[in-house]
């Protein structure tokens, strides 16, 4: 029988508050310091940056893991990749629920569309120099993992959580030592690479005089933004962020019988399917929700239970603590060895999907082309709070169409950068053969991408 007093009572508790004071120390620390606050690090990302410096101090003091201790129930950093693992799921499905705005022209249906293939060849180009870097490290470094390098889309473009994802598989199946810790590292150093990219793209415009930057300024929300006419009130028998919340869980739940049904139908498959439970998720929310919107027409349902502004706070929630429990869950001890190879493939991500991205806004977005680069590079380097954060700082009232590219493109994204999750499970096998796939299916996706230009000329 358990004691209300033992730490197996308290110890989950006591992770998630430790996460969440971490967070409120970043943002104390960004408000307070001027070369933080000028550098646009997340809060999330500073946030596990000092949970890292102060469980470094613990061992140093006590030569043991801070989150290992039965304070946090003797496996604490088990804990925080499992928490990440679930955010990234709940903070997608969260998104998925914030109803569509309006209806899209031929136009801007075709700028979405190219955002998403943007996206996919941003992961390409970032997959085939990560596994080409990794290649040629494996023949240097005795014993180091050559498929490495696939873990560099993962976490630059798709965040922490993917990084977890794909690096406890390459660790657990294929025996890349510390391969979580790699993945996690990573993409700690995509949102860095996201800041100081960024930083410095913005200050060469403001020093162009092309822009101001809009960080001082404050932004008030108007009601119309909170809550719609036709919706649930926010107050009743049931409180409506708990009716967001519900609608999450029930969305969360689909999604682990879905995995658990693939799962047994296809059982050398399981440890991929569960690896995407963010896309199950989505698909799980976008079911619910026609669903709703069926018993709407009927007349079973009176009015709108999803609120966007909720949505958009609870995702946003869960994105920032799946961030800081990532990178709080980074262990340095395993990846010694391997420092110089982490920085150049670091180095070399932000470089070229700096420029790859820079050039695609340039040709495709010329209306807003530097708000669209922002956007797409903070999202390809960090999250897509990266991306907002960025774009924040030339386009604060979002008059230009580059938000909703981020949104609306993951459609397109998903479709494309699927069959590329699926060639990263092959990498450990044939490295040689995915990086031959890699570099082609890049080809067919620029093709894809220019082809107004590609086949214009073609005509002429």
């Amino acid at each position: 029988m358990e004691s209300f007093w033992d730490f197996s009572v308290w110890s989950g508790f006591h992770l998630i508050a430790v996460l969440l004071l971490g967070l409120l120390a970043a943002n104390v620390l960004r408000r307070s310091i001027p070369f933080l606050k000028s550098s646009l690090i997340p809060s999330s990302v500073l946030g596990g940056g000092v949970l890292i410096v102060v469980a470094e101090i613990y061992k140093l003091i006590t030569g043991q893991g801070m989150f290992d201790t039965p304070f946090f129930g003797g496996n604490g950093t088990a804990q925080l990749e499992i928490l990440t693992y679930h955010c990234l799921a709940l903070g997608f499905i969260s998104s998925t629920f914030k109803p569509a705005k309006g209806k899209l022209t031929r136009q801007r249906t075709t700028e979405i569309f190219n955002t998403g293939v943007t996206t996919v060849s941003t992961y390409l180009l970032q997959g085939v120099f990560g596994l080409a870097i990794s290649l040629i490290a494996a023949r240097i470094v005795s014993g180091f993992f050559p498929a490495a390098g696939i873990l560099l889309p993962f976490g630059y473009g798709q965040g922490t959580g993917q990084a977890l994802n794909y690096g406890g598989i390459f660790e657990n199946e294929y025996g890349f030592v510390g391969g979580k810790s790699f993945g996690l590292t990573i993409a700690a150093l995509g949102f860095l690479c996201a800041s100081i990219g960024g930083v410095i793209h913005l200050n060469i415009l403001k020093k162009q005089g092309k822009i101001a930057l809009q960080s001082e300024q404050k932004q008030g929300l108007r009601s119309e933004q909170i809550e719609a006419e036709d919706e649930i009130p926010m107050q009743e028998s049931i409180d409506k962020l708990t009716v967001q919340i519900a609608l999450i869980a029930a969305a969360y739940f689909l999604t682990y019988f879905i995995m658990s049904g693939l799962g047994r139908l296809l059982p050398g498959m399981r440890s991929v399917i569960f690896g995407f439970n963010f896309l199950i998720g989505v698909l799980s929310a976008t079911l619910i929700k026609l669903f709703m919107s069926f018993l709407k027409k009927k007349g079973v349902i009176q009015k709108e239970h999803i609120n966007s502004f909720l949505m958009t706070r609870t995702s946003n929630f869960f994105f920032d603590l799946m961030v800081v429990a990532g990178i709080a869950a980074i262990r340095f001890g395993v990846l010694e060895r391997y420092w110089g190879i982490i920085l150049i493939m670091g180095a070399v991500g932000m470089v070229i999907t700096y420029i790859y991205n820079h050039f695609v806004a340039k040709k495709l977005f010329g209306d807003y082309a530097e708000a669209q680069f922002l956007m797409m590079y903070g999202m390809l380097t960090g999250t897509a709070s990266t991306g907002v954060i960025l774009l924040r700082e030339l386009d604060g009232d979002f008059k230009t169409p580059a938000a909703d590219n981020m949104v609306y493109q993951n459609f397109p994204a998903i479709v494309f950068g699927f069959p590329m999750m699926l060639l990263a499970t092959m990498a450990p096998k044939k490295t040689i053969l995915t990086l031959l796939i890699l570099i082609g299916f890049f080809a067919v996706m620029n093709v894809i991408l220019f082809r107004s230009f590609i086949f214009q000329k073609r005509k002429k």
